[in-house]
This record gives structure tokens, C-alpha cells and sequence, in this order.
């Protein structure tokens, strides 16, 4: 439906099977989780529009492109708005692709969704397990493949999860992209995993592995540079387990953990890495946010606005990549930016700039209108002389004559901002009061009985609220005259929920904040064993490392740490200190990369723990340490994509760990490049990776502008003379 099929037969369980059994999927249409509220209070997650379209069109068309035959949707919070939209789709008069929704009022947590489908007996073969927010483009084929072939060698395989790389230097900074840094260990010969745990669990704690993964495991490989898509390819066996055993509750917090250390059942999870395909699930606005730009970039094709219709008027790709929609109402002074989509039926005045912006059907937008990096749903009034900045504007809402929505605000449904009133960043409003009572279980959507609009809501249920709370809004000085609307206070950990979690591009000194707030509460626990003992977290652990404050550094960097700190102290030869190195690097299957990174921050950092009294006699203890070690670490420089990642590390640096070398960058940069440890090609190229990033991405290329522009000029010059 919209997309051509990559699959259409399902690998059957047995080639001698007489009856075929189809391919089947379990879709949740609940996240259980409260990260989109206010929204969520008022309509399900999967039916917000992602590029003007419901999310799970993305994952139902996917699953149909797959080759599933005999999808099974799952409704939880907003049930009735869930299968009000399927039975009035396209879904349900589609050949050879089945949906088929189960609800429940009293299911809490995606445990308690699969207890229910393994009651009604549903399931009869291998099926794969998904959420309604995934999108992806990626073949089943390969994995199903892999999945039955294990299944068939060893019946307690029972799961594979699919997972992928992150982008280049993502690992490292993936609090700030507003998901959690994952850690596994996985069996490199066997794709066994081994070992799970995200940052949410270990944010403030050493993370500790048992010894006895390396005794059962001579090739364990370590990752933290993996990302999860949350798609799974199960065993029915994975329904009875959560039956069997009512802890279970999240899926990876609970399920997948709990299997892992389970010694006497004896289960198996897999795990099967694509590379060049698509997979993501749109966890909280600022994942929102990335996938949406992904879908415009046609990172997602064939899942891209000119193709997903359902029904809606067709939209066409533009230079640019500006998606327009007909029937569009545009004055000749209006200047539509790239990277933008505009729905059906939606009217733009005179001099009005847009810009990196998704706007939906039938929206009213004034003259003199700024809209930034924005998502206007449907029907939206947005008078004129208004300035939107990266915010997300509900259905129905309105924005009266020169109001201003600050970077990372969400107005919910139908809200009034009044006119000249300005939102300030990271609101969230809503005609909704904030539930008094915070969930208890983290889990849930909809549990709230301070809500106006419980998990039964359907739409006339939303029209009796906002009638109800029409003598019940704040005074008017909350949102301007004539506005409506509650602003949200804000919660506490505002760091995670208000610019983490926001479609706001993060600035450098929100992130110098946050870095300096979490390097005040890190405890890490001081081991200097390569996997210490333990195999359980340590968050009550009263042991500090005064020597090591990032937390987000691998037992890999620090390995390499203490060997050039024992280097320095017992004046170990150079060759002998690349050899140690270069066992670590076949130790933990890291790249030449990971060396070079590894090696120059033990360096940096030893310079900058050598005493000092003022940036000239730190910069003197960095050009003291580059020259006697430069040796150790040439041979991990040979590629320019090494020096890149030297690059990386010391602006790295400069963020995290020893912001005392950030106004120093540009003479570091100068003098590694004066000592040939980077060249002009590696420097340039830097630069070049740096066009297209956010603007906390290009803070010390800015700085290094005059050297850029001398290393640019410089051949020319040397031409000249000869």
C-alpha cells in the first residue's frame, strides 16, 4: 500500500510442513509511556502525524512491504480512536494483508499486552514484535532467514533483535539526541547477545561486567556505538515466557535483561545489525524530530511524503526538498526554505518565511509570519506578524497577531495563545490541566485520574472536555488577552524533559550545563581490571576516581589510559607501549580509530593533569607531551579518517572532560598539524563534515576559521613562489 513490496513469501517453518502458516506481526499501538504528553492525554501516539502522516501508516506499509501477511494491532490508551481510524483506512480492504486489533482497558505495560495476545491464542508461528512509532525500510528476509536457521540448531533461540550502528561520533553524544547510550556484548562469531544495558540504568554508576562472560565467551565483543530499533523476529515461545513469568513488564528492561542472566531455562537472543537500510522508533519529541527531518532528507525511501498518500491529495517533491501538496494558497512574496512540506488546503500571506517546517491541511497562516524548524499540524490559524521557532502547534490551535513561540515549546490541541504574548521555550501547553499526581510506573500513558480525558476518550469525549473547561481556564495574563490554555510548570530533571527530550536544536550552553550538573553527581567506581568482578551495577558504590570524570568513556579508553600513564612512569619504549596498545585493540575488536582516539586522549589528558598556573603553561605542557609521544601515536594516523577522529576527540574534550583546553583549540589544532600528527586534508575535511551540523557542532571550527582560511590559502601562495 504505497510502497512496493521487498518480500512477499514467508520462509515457512519446515520445508516439509504441509500447512503453511502466515507470516504474522504484533503491532503495539501504545508506547507506555508518558514522554508525549500533553498530547497523549487527548489523542493515541501512533495517530500524530509524522510528516503529515499517522505513524503507524509508516509501520503498518512497511510490514506489508515485508511480506507479513496478518498483522495484529494491539490498543491500549485511546483504543477507540486507534480502531476508529483502521476501520475507516485503507487497511482493511487490503489483498493478502490482514489487520486485526485487540483491545484492552486494563493492560499497563507491553508485559500485560502480551499475556493478553498469548490468551487469545492468536500466534501460531514465528512472528515479529514492533510498535506502532517505528519507521524503517529495511528486508525481513535476511534476518527470518537467520532467525529459523539458529531456531532449527537450537530450539532455545528464541529472539532477534535487529540493531544498527550509530552515525559517526553519535555514541558519544547520544544524550544528547535524546536516547539513551545502549551497551552490549555480543558473541562476534555467533551474533549471541550477551549483554544489555542502556544509560538510563547506569547514568550515575561504573557499569560492571562478570568475569565469567569472558571465561563462556573467549570472543566477546563490547559495544556502545550500537543503536536499538526495537524490531524484533520472536519464537511463540517468547509469549508463554511472559505468561510464565508476570515481572516481566518492558521489553528490554525486564524481558531481555531477565533472559540474560537466567541460567536455567537456558533462552537465547540473537541479534542481526543492518547498515545501509533504515530503522528507527520515534521515542520523545527530539526523536521526532530526526525522523522527520530523515523523511524529508528521503533517508526512509520509499516511505517519503510523494509516495505515502493514504488518501490524502498528492503531494510532489520540489527542488530543495520542499513537498508541496495542491490546492495550496501562497502569495508571490512568501518565501517557502527547503526541507519543508505543505499540506493540502493551507493558506500563507505576504511576506511570510518558512523554512525547514512541516505544515499540515488547511492551516491559516498570516502575513509577516516567521516559521523555523516548526511542525504545524492541521488546521492551525497563525495570525499575522507571529514568530515560531522549533515548536510543535497541535490541531485546532491558534496563535493571535504578534505572539511568539519560543525554541522547543508544544502547544496541544485547539490552545489560544493571545496576541503579542510570547511562550517561553520548552512550555508545554495544554487545555488540560497537569495531572496532580505523577504516574507511579513509568510505563504507563494513560493511567491519570486527575485527567479530564482518561484512555477511553473518543472524539465527542474531547468536545464535552473543552466545552467543560471553558470557565475553567487560567487568567488571561497566562497565555495573553484572549487566550486559553494551561501552561504546564515545569518538572523537575528538567535537563532530560525540557531541551533533551525538545525539537529545540541544543546550544552549546545547554550542554556545557548539563555536562557540568552530571560531572557533579558521576561516582565511578576505580577497577583496574579490564571487566571487573561483578556483574551487577554499582550505584551505591562510595568509590571515586578523581582521575576519570566521564562516564561515558569504554573499559577500552580507559585500558589504554593506564597503559601510557605506566608508559610515562616506567619511560617504557615507544615500540613496546604500541605493542601493549595494539593487543588492547585485538582484545576488545576495536578499529585503528579506536586507537587513535584512545591514545591521544591519554595524552591530552596527561598534559592537562601535569601541573600548570595559566593557559601559556598548559599549552606548554600539551606541546611537551605531543612531542615526546608523538611516536606512540603515529602509527593509528595513517588514514585521514584517523585524524578526523583526533579531531573529534579534542573537541571532545574541550565539551566534556577538560573544558579547560576550549579556548586553547585553535593553537592545539595548529601545533598537531605544525607536528604532522594531522594534516591540512584531515583539517579541511573536518571542516567540510561540519556544513550541515547544528550550531553546538560548529562552536571550535568557528574558532579555528583563520587557520581554515590560512591552510586554504596557503598552497596558492606556495605556487606562487615556486
Amino acid at each position: 500500500m504505497g510502497a512496493p513490496k521487498k518480500s512477499s513469501a514467508r520462509v515457512s517453518e519446515d520445508p516439509d510442513d504441509l500447512v503453511r502458516v502466515p507470516w504474522q506481526a504484533i503491532l503495539l499501538a501504545d508506547s507506555f509511556t508518558t514522554k508525549f504528553r500533553p498530547i497523549t492525554l487527548e489523542r493515541p501516539k501512533v495517530l500524530l502525524p509524522l510528516v503529515n502522516v499517522p505513524m503507524i501508516n509508516y509501520t503498518l506499509t512497511w510490514l506489508e512491504s515485508a511480506g507479513v501477511e496478518e498483522v495484529f494491532v494491539f490498543c491500549c490508551a485511546h483504543a477507540k480512536q486507534v480502531i476508529q481510524y483502521l476501520d475507516k483506512s485503507e487497511w482493511l480492504s487490503q489483498p493478502n494483508f490482514t489487520v486485526t486489533t485487540i483491545e484492552s482497558q486494563n493492560s499497563v505495560s507491553a508485559g500485560d499486552a502480551l499475556r493478553v495476545i498469548y490468551e487469545r491464542n492468536v500466534i501460531h508461528g514465528d512472528f515479529v514484535l514492533i510498535s506502532g512509532d517505528t519507521v524503517s525500510n529495511m528486508s525481513l528476509t535476511q534476518a527470518l532467514l537467520e532467525h529459523k536457521e539458529r531456531k532449527k540448531k537450537d530450539s532455545n533461540a528464541v529472539m532477534t533483535m535487529v540493531i544498527k550502528r550509530s552515525k559517526p561520533n553519535q555514541a558519544i553524544h547520544q544524550s544528547r539526541l535524546g536516547t539513551d547510550e545502549i551497551f552490549m556484548a555480543i558473541d562476534p562469531d555467533t551474533k549471541q547477545l550477551l549483554y544489555y544495558e542502556d544509560k538510563a540504568d547506569y547514568s550515575k554508576s561504573t557499569l560492571h561486567l562478570d568475569k565469567s562472560l569472558l571465561v563462556d565467551n573467549p570472543s566477546l565483543s563490547l559495544h556502545h556505538d550500537k543503536q536499538d530499533c526495537y524490531i524484533d523476529i520472536c519464537s511463540p515461545e517468547v509469549l508463554s515466557l511472559f505468561t510464565d513469568n508476570f515481572d516481566y513488564q518492558h521489553l528490554r528492561r525486564h524481558f531481555v535483561k531477565g533472559l540474560l542472566v537466567d541460567d536455567i531455562m537456558g533462552y537465547k537472543i540473537f541479534v542481526h545489525e543492518i547498515h545501509s537500510d533504515y530503522a528507527a522508533r520515534i521515542d520523545n519529541f527530539r526523536s521526532y524530530d530526526t525522523v522527520s527531518k530523515d523523511i524529508i532528507h528521503r533517508w526512509t525511501y520509499p516511505f517519503v511524503p510523494d509516495v505515502m498518500n493514504f488518501g490524502k491529495t498528492a503531494t510532489k517533491l520540489e527542488r530543495q526538498g520542499m513537498y508541496r501538496a495542491s490546492e495550496i494558497s501562497q502569495s508571490q512574496s512568501a518565501v517557502i526554505g527547503p526541507s519543508t512540506a505543505i499540506g493540502s488546503g493551507t493558506k500563507i500571506g505576504y511576506n511570510t518565511k518558512i523554512s525547514n517546517s512541516i505544515i499540515g491541511e488547511g492551516c491559516k497562516i498570516g502575513s509577516d509570519v516567521l516559521i523555523e524548524g516548526c511542525y504545524i499540524w492541521d488546521n492551525v490559524t497563525i495570525e499575522d506578524g507571529c514568530k515560531l521557532w522549533h515548536a510543535i502547534v497541535c490541531d485546532g490551535a491558534t496563535m493571535k497577531s504578534g505572539a511568539v513561540l519560543e525554541p522547543g515549546v508544544v502547544l496541544s490541541f485547539k490552545v489560544v495563545v493571545g496576541q503579542g504574548f510570547v511562550v517561553p521555550p520548552y512550555s508545554k501547553v495544554s487545555l488540560l490541566q497537569q495531572p496532580i499526581e505523577e504516574d507511579s510506573d513509568e510505563e504507563l500513558e494513560y493511567a491519570d485520574s486527575a485527567s479530564a480525558i482518561t484512555s477511553t476518550v473518543d472524539k465527542s469525549d474531547v468536545e464535552i472536555a473543552y466545552q467543560e473547561l471553558d470557565t475553567h481556564f487560567s487568567p488571561p495574563s497566562e497565555l495573553g488577552m484572549g487566550g486559553a490554555g494551561y501552561v504546564w510548570p515545569k518538572c523537575e530533571g528538567g535537563h532530560e524533559e525540557e531541551w533533551r527530550h525538545s525539537v529545540a536544536p541544543i546550544t552549546a550552553d545547554k550542554i556545557l550545563e548539563a555536562l557540568k550538573a552530571i560531572e557533579d553527581d558521576l561516582e565511578l567506581t576505580h577497577d583496574d581490571t579490564i571487566l571487573p568482578p561483578s556483574g551487577e551495577l554499582k550505584p551505591d558504590s562510595s568509590d571515586s576516581d578523581d582521575d576519570d570524570n566521564d562516564d561515558s568513556r569504554d573499559d577500552f579508553d580507559k585500558e589504554v589510559e593506564a597503559t601510557f600513564l605506566r608508559g610515562v612512569d616506567e619511560n617504557i619504549q615507544d615500540n613496546h607501549l604500541i605493542l601493549e596498545v595494539n593487543s588492547l585493540k585485538l582484545s576488545y575488536n576495536k578499529v585503528t580509530a579506536d586507537c587513535a582516539g584512545a591514545v591521544f586522549y591519554a595524552m591530552m589528558k596527561h598534559a592537562i593533569d601535569m601541573p600548570h598556573s595559566s593557559a601559556d603553561s598548559l599549552m606548554k605542557n600539551v606541546q611537551d607531551v605531543l612531542k615526546q609521544w608523538k611516536n606512540v601515536l603515529a602509527p593509528y594516523l595513517s588514514d585521514m579518517d584517523e585524524q578526523i577522529e583526533v579531531i573529534l576527540k579534542l573537541e571532545e574534550m574541550c565539551l566534556e572532560s577538560a573544558k579547560e583546553y576550549a579556548p586553547l583549540f585553535t593553537k592545539i589544532l595548529h601545533f598537531m598539524y605544525e607536528e604532522d600528527i594531522v594534516d591540512e586534508d584531515a583539517i579541511l575535511s573536518w571542516e567540510d563534515e561540519k556544513k550541515d551540523a547544528d550550531e553546538y557542532d560548529k562552536v571550535f571550527v568557528k574558532q579555528a576559521q583563520k587557520l581554515i582560511q590560512w591552510l586554504k590559502e596557503a598552497p596558492e601562495e606556495d605556487d606562487d613562489d615556486e
